[in-house]
């Protein structure tokens, strides 16, 4: 047995060879703070203007946001704001998403705070400014798979991530729900926040509901929060389901929506452990709640749903026809409630969600998704970006990530609207190639893909109204003529980029 002496000598040498220091068992440990005290006290949380200034955040640096609170949503405002009070000029704003709330930016836009915008979507006043030509640089328009791939590959390099909470501790451990009697606000997924969080330089978590440690189980770990900052309010939760995806009561979107769900139920798709995600537009939404009754019928059950999770899935779920829930964003309270107290309602990065880089993205495993569009061509492209009038009022969301990887798209889109066809002969602006999209919907008629003769087949069987792409076309124009080309100008005022990083189209100004 060694003696001491020999025991200190081979630990000495152990150290020495590897280049470390001897421990010194008599030096007393330094600093000593209580726990609580260091969890409590770590210097992390501090103002809105402190933690910008410790960031190192200079002039022409890149800041983000997340979308989950919608039009409810306070913080890109705030944030701004601030920023412009310091003085910042020329920053980028890589938001996964913008819309009324945040008419605000037309000033700071005018004023050289904000210079570039990377988004998936504008809307409201903001986006009417933009569409005639605000801004010096074009907005850069990704999908939210798409978005994910940029800030994971670099290829959109975040400098500071500002990421509003509806709870956070003060070593930053946040989420989209709290379980503390004051919680302020919910918006449950914060799934497009988490990539921003992962690969920023700098995070700064706002919120208004400041939790003892540990906030768990939570979104966003400590350990990717440089700074935390409580303000009064980080969103209003009543209207992360405001918009688009409200439930619809149109008699015209719920005769799309069955429409839709004859599609799901005679495509071949639907049966036992089948997979499915809707868009956000308010026929696409209501579909899967036709189909229940037929799952119920046939005692078939979906292995999960994906996407923006609705309180019509939440409810699918408990009645068990849908064993999990995949939940990138939460698209109503119900939902949000639901993801804080069910183990089998998943939260999933944007990209886990539909990054095409991902071999294991949930959008891989989808059999069946469902969405809308502004306008649909006759080789099936699709536009939900860009307006009839050339205003761009909408997003690209998941829409050509989750239609590149289904085995079966469905758009629902009625022929006409008002006085405007949606079935055209070449779309506005193109989002969602023609090559990934199996089925139209229309009240006046189902156009399926010829590249599906399958499918074609399955659902003339079934005795449902299959027509071609161009005779939809062709009896829009006889029903309201050919509309005039749009005034547009020679200013590029939007880039779409496709999901794999490549430039799909350009949008231009609208004059007048």
């Amino acid at each position: 047995m060694s003696t001491i002496k020999q025991r200190q000598e081979l630990i000495a040498a152990a150290a020495a060879k590897m280049g470390k220091q001897v421990y010194a068992y008599d030096e007393a440990p330094k600093n000593i703070m209580p726990r609580k005290e260091l969890h409590q006290d770590n210097g992390k949380v501090t103002t809105l203007e402190d933690a910008i200034k410790k960031t190192g955040l200079k002039d022409g640096m890149t800041i983000s946001f997340h979308h989950h609170f919608r039009g409810g949503d306070k913080v890109v405002n705030m944030v701004v704001a601030k920023l412009a009070e310091m003085g910042f000029k020329s920053l980028t704003l890589a938001a996964s998403s913008l819309s009324d709330v945040h008419e605000p930016l037309i000033e700071h836009i005018k004023n050289g705070v904000i210079s570039k915008i990377f988004t998936s979507g504008l809307r409201g006043k903001l986006a009417n400014e933009i569409s005639h030509g605000l801004m010096e640089e074009p907005v850069v328009f990704r999908s939210h798979g798409g978005r994910g791939s940029a800030i994971a590959t670099g290829d959109m390099h975040i400098d500071v991530a500002f990421l509003g909470a509806s709870s956070c501790d003060p070593m930053g451990n946040s989420c989209g729900y709290s379980r503390s009697e004051n919680a302020k606000s919910i918006c449950g997924s914060l799934g497009y926040a988490l990539p921003d969080a992962q690969y920023a330089d700098k995070v700064i978590i706002l919120t208004d509901d400041l939790v003892p440690y540990p906030n768990t189980p939570n979104s966003i770990s400590e350990r990717n929060v440089d700074h935390v900052v409580v303000v009064d309010s980080v969103g209003d939760s009543s209207k992360i389901s405001s918009g688009a995806i409200r439930d619809t009561k149109n008699p015209r979107d719920i005769l799309l929506a069955k429409q839709a769900a004859k599609v799901i139920i005679n495509s071949g798709y639907f049966k036992e452990g089948f997979s499915i995600q809707t868009g956000s537009g308010g026929a696409s939404l209501a579909a899967v709640k036709y189909i229940r009754q037929s799952m119920i019928d046939q005692g078939i059950k979906a292995s999960f749903a994906l996407g923006g999770i609705t309180a019509h899935m939440v409810k699918m779920h408990e009645e068990g026809l849908i064993e999990r829930l995949i939940d990138v964003q939460s698209f109503d309270k119900v939902a949000a409630e639901s993801l804080k107290s069910d183990p089998m309602h998943k939260e999933v990065s944007a990209n886990e969600y539909a990054s095409a880089d991902e071999p294991g993205s949930a959008t891989h495993c989808l059999d069946i998704v469902i969405l809308s569009a502004l306008e649909v061509d006759v080789n099936f492209n699709v536009n939900v970006l860009v307006g009839s009038d050339g205003i761009i009022r909408g997003a690209i969301g998941g829409h050509p990530d989750t239609a590149a990887d289904s085995a079966l798209s469905i758009i629902v889109c009625p022929m006409l609207r008002g006085r405007i066809p949606c079935v055209v002969d070449e779309v506005t602006t193109l989002i969602t190639p023609g090559t990934t999209v199996d089925v139209v919907v229309t009240e006046y008629g189902i156009a399926v893909n010829p590249r599906r003769p399958e499918l074609k087949e399955r659902l003339i069987k079934a005795g449902l109204n299959i027509v071609e792409i161009n005779s939809l076309k062709e009896k829009a124009t006889s029903i309201i003529g050919v509309p005039a080309a749009l005034p547009f100008g020679d200013k590029v005022v939007g880039v779409v980029m496709n999901r794999d990083g490549s430039v799909m189209d350009v949008i231009k100004n609208i004059k007048g």
